[in-house]
């Protein structure tokens, strides 16, 4: 197989990302503004071919203008000497129910010739094969149900795939419930919308709770898994029986248990030998353990593995971990957090049992946004989605011998000069009072005002590019550019289980990193904000309780309330147990102590900065019984987006909660207002706000 293209092919092909790249570099000079870091160009699921030689990717962005993403595949030399050519269209980009992007990867022919993948367009979930000589694409799995899954045979010649329930019984089992009344049991999310009041699969789908805590999926998602095959010579089509569907993929409760938890495993192809990398516990976050240890099996069966027993990779934190093609070298990736969550790539021979350094980031070196998901890999070389807190995407190889690094393709370079000009970043490292590390992502204020910037604060997580902390709400390049200093924290390591600890060593950080900043002059210390996503909120609030720090708040997730526990309640045992587990509470009159030390209802006084809350319409019911006697109180000011889930993704939704919070903490940390006159009324309520404020002030300090 061999790609040639005149320099004009190449020109035309690249067109549309070329011209999307040009317009997010489009700015004022010194600026990044909301709407480039909605616009930020992502690259996921690279595959390499059989051969080594060429390496297909998928490109996703944000359309403003039509609300939505765009995704195009691309085939580009490994050896990155020619450009990518453009493919095929690749569908609206699959979501799950917490509204995260999930990877869709490509699988390659033996023969090189074809790539086939998964895509959602015109309402249905297909799979589609496209030549990589970019002659044409087209869909191969059409069927009445979506598509689930899917396999090529060893030869080539059959791909099989998996369906459920058809589009058409969801869609009528969905009207039968509108027109009968939908009956509320512990499936229902009655937290919102009951009838299709979320995305699912690319539509606005009538949901119920699946899988653990409050993951959703659609109606007749329950419906046994059905295989079937097409003959990619004869086009023919046929069902297969159960024993002639394509064995499931290798799990870990294949494998002997008593070695520990398996969180990551690789089965090597031709030798079927397994890698996989075991914790100590079940907790389900390989950041925070300590016994972590690198294994290969001969086989499941296998009781006697491999160990790698190299400092290199004994206790390390190895988040993917992958097969060297025609070797037997296994690499694997470890992301540490004494590096801000930076990520380095190890070999391990295990014949040999060395283990040698092939690269070492400042940022994630993956297979996209997740930094659990793995690059493409041939014998030769690795090729990764790599990107730091203010350079975003591109594609890199990277050789397994010597470690060099190659740009492959950089949609998002214009950018990147802009962030370089404007919003550099470096890594912060410091300990609390009690010896307790953190690290941080900092953006030096870059306007000059008079005196030391003001600062927010998000605290979570921070790896990768770093829009707007994670969640992407908070813009965080922008901040910087208009006069406000920027930090993302990383949240502290370790399993803590007790949930007054967790919120009190997330203030700590907040606390501690304030006063290094501000005693070297960087900071203002009277002018703080924070906000964050999901456990980020609830110490977004617990800090503006706690302690005296922040001017300014602004949160995006429903707390631990009594209202809360009402609705989620009624998922019965599943919810009561992760509510005990990760706080320590049962029903309020069975633990009102508790309750009252970790919901926001009970020290409401003790709230003073103004909360502004972005809240998306899945989850904003959960946060009434707090929210409207602050708002009543002119205390906080609630915005809800529809047909939002968790993380919130549509692209007008994430501009419109981007340039409310530079308003907001512009307003609040320097007294600017925006000229806008579409923003006349926000600045109204939020004066009124500012005068209630001073004037409660005034009578207590009467008092």
């Amino acid at each position: 197989m061999l790609i040639r293209l005149t320099k004009k092919a190449a020109r035309d092909l690249l067109a549309p990302i070329v011209w999307a790249t040009a317009l997010a570099g489009v700015c004022d000079a010194g600026a990044v503004s909301p709407r480039q870091l909605v616009e930020v160009i992502d690259i996921g699921s690279p595959a390499v071919s059989p051969d080594g030689r060429y390496v297909a990717f998928r490109l996703e962005q944000a359309s403003i203008e039509r609300n939505t993403y765009d995704s195009v595949w691309y085939v580009q030399q490994a050896d990155g000497y020619s450009p990518p050519v453009r493919l095929a269209d690749g569908g609206v980009p699959l979501r799950d129910s917490a509204g995260v992007s999930l990877p869709t990867v490509a699988t390659w022919s033996p023969d090189g010739r074809w790539i086939y993948y998964r895509a959602l367009l015109d309402g249905r979930i297909e799979v589609w094969r496209v030549a990589v000589d970019g002659s044409g694409a087209e869909p191969i799995a059409v069927d009445s149900a979506d598509v689930r899954s899917f396999s090529l045979t060893r030869d080539g010649r059959v791909l099989m795939y998996s369906v459920g329930a058809s589009r058409e019984d969801v869609i009528a089992v969905e009207q039968a419930e509108y027109d009968n009344g939908i009956r509320i049991d512990q499936t229902v999310p009655v937290g919102q919308g009951v009838f299709r009041s979320g995305n699912l699969e690319g539509r606005l789908a009538t949901q119920r709770y699946v899988g653990s805590w409050f993951d959703r999926g659609s109606l007749l998602s329950d419906t046994p898994v059905r295989w079937r095959a097409v003959d990619l010579v004869t086009r023919a089509r046929r069902d297969l029986a159960e024993h002639d569907a394509p064995p499931a993929p290798l799990a870990a409760s294949d494998l002997p248990s008593r070695r520990g938890q398996v969180w990551k495993l690789a089965q090597q192809e031709h030798d079927g030998r397994i890698a996989l990398v075991v914790r100590d516990d079940d907790s389900g976050r390989p950041l925070d353990e300590s016994e972590i240890r690198l294994y290969v099996l001969g086989n499941p069966q296998d009781r006697n593995p491999a160990e790698c027993r190299a400092e290199l990779c004994r206790d390390k934190p190895i988040t993917s971990v992958v097969w060297r093609p025609d070797s037997n070298d296994v690499l694997y990736t470890v992301t540490d957090p004494a590096e801000g969550l930076a990520q380095s790539i190890f070999r391990w021979s295990v014949n040999t049992g060395d283990v040698q350094l092939v690269m070492r980031s400042t940022g994630l070196v993956s297979g996209g946004r997740d930094p659990y998901s793995g690059c493409g890999v041939s014998h030769a070389a690795l090729v990764c989605v790599a990107a730091e807190a203010d350079r975003p995407p591109r594609l890199e190889r990277i050789d397994i011998v010597t470690g060099e690094r190659r740009v492959l393709f950089d949609p998002n370079a214009a950018l990147a000069q802009d962030l370089a000009q404007a919003a550099p970043v470096r890594l912060l490292r410091w300990s609390d009072a009690n010896g307790q590390p953190f690290t941080g992502q900092f953006f030096p204020a870059t306007r000059a005002d008079s005196g030391p910037p003001p600062l927010f604060v998000t605290y979570y997580s921070c790896d990768g590019f770093l829009r707007g902390g994670l969640g992407d709400q908070w813009p965080l390049a922008s901040m910087a550019a208009s006069g406000i200093a920027a930090l993302c924290i990383n949240r502290a390591p370790g399993r803590i289980l007790d949930a007054v600890q967790r919120y009190d060593l997330g203030r700590s950080a907040i606390e501690s990193v304030v006063e290094l900043l501000a005693s070297s002059g960087e900071i203002d210390r009277a002018h703080i904000g924070m906000g964050g996503l999901s456990f980020g909120s609830e110490v977004t609030l617990w800090t503006a309780a706690h302690s005296d720090l922040l001017a300014a708040a602004s949160i995006t997730s429903p707390l631990i309330s009594p209202n809360y526990y009402l609705v989620g309640s009624l998922k019965g045992d599943a919810f009561l147990s992760g509510l005990r587990e990760s706080w320590q509470l049962g029903p309020p009159d069975e633990t009102p102590e508790r309750w009252r030390v970790l919901s926001p209802v009970f020290y409401l006084d003790r709230i003073r900065a103004p909360i502004l809350m972005q809240m998306p319409e899945q989850e904003y019911l959960y946060a009434l019984d707090y929210a409207i006697p602050l708002i009543r109180a002119q205390r906080a000011d609630l915005y809800v987006f529809p047909h939002e889930p968790h993380q919130m993704f549509q692209p007008r939704h994430k501009v419109a909660a981007y340039q409310r919070n530079l308003d907001w903490f512009g307003f609040w940390l320097k007294g600017v207002e925006d000229e806008d006159p579409a923003k006349a009324a926000q600045y109204v309520y939020w004066r009124s706000m500012k005068q209630a404020a001073t004037t409660e002030r005034s009578r207590d300090s009467g008092r």
